[in-house]
């Protein structure tokens, strides 16, 4: 199993929720980390606080990406919490081509989960993103000091990187959150690593 640098064992098993920022409002001209959730992004983040287990989250974390931290802040105001940004919990660097039309994105998508060793048209490789996102979210579990389960708000392509090192599994695009905009959730646990279940929609059935 893959072991990240600065890999360490955690003393209290914590449960974790990590969410996928749904719909967003792209903007082809300007920064990707800028674009913000789109109206029909930001219904659906609302709709997923009915998920029963929102309840028990005892604190919310994000990337520094606008559209994760405008689904945070929609969470953490529901439970009145405050949210904290985590840089590596960003999305896959992509800066090397910047936006891309739908169908040239998907054919970029699956050639960087199906080569997760090279920088494909120097986007960042597969297997960094994957040690990031594990390091990233053990320090999060590692570091926070409340008594319930930890909302992790970030980006699809690193939850599918993150699930297949939960369960085990090599990088593969068969990981990747449903086809439906964004705004899907797994739980896990690091303690042992272990995906709880798979992809759901936040606004789907409750769960």
């Amino acid at each position: 199993m893959l072991q990240p640098q600065g890999f360490f064992s955690l003393t209290v098993s914590r449960l974790l929720y990590f969410i996928s920022h749904p719909n967003v409002a792209i903007d082809e001209h300007a920064p990707i980390p800028s674009w913000p959730l789109s109206a029909l992004g930001r219904a659906r983040m609302a709709a997923g606080l009915r998920q029963p287990w929102v309840r028990g989250l005892t604190s919310v974390y994000c990337s520094a990406e606008q559209k994760a931290i405008d689904g945070a802040a929609i969470l953490a105001e529901h439970l009145g919490l405050a949210f904290q940004q985590v840089e590596p919990l960003g999305e896959i660097d992509r800066s090397s081509t910047g936006y891309l039309p739908p169908p040239e994105f998907e054919a970029m998508a699956d050639r960087f989960f199906a080569e997760p060793d090279d920088s494909v048209r120097g986007w960042e490789r597969a297997v960094d993103a994957q040690a990031r996102i594990v390091s990233a979210a053990q320090s999060v579990a590692f570091d926070d000091r409340t008594p319930g389960a930890i909302a992790i708000v970030s980006h699809g392509a690193v939850g599918a990187l993150l699930y297949s090192w939960l369960t085990r599994q090599p990088i593969s695009r068969r990981w990747d959150q449903p086809a439906n905009g964004g705004g899907n959730f797994y739980a896990f646990a690091l303690d042992p690593p272990a995906a709880h279940g798979c992809w759901q929609a936040l606004d789907g059935p409750v769960t």
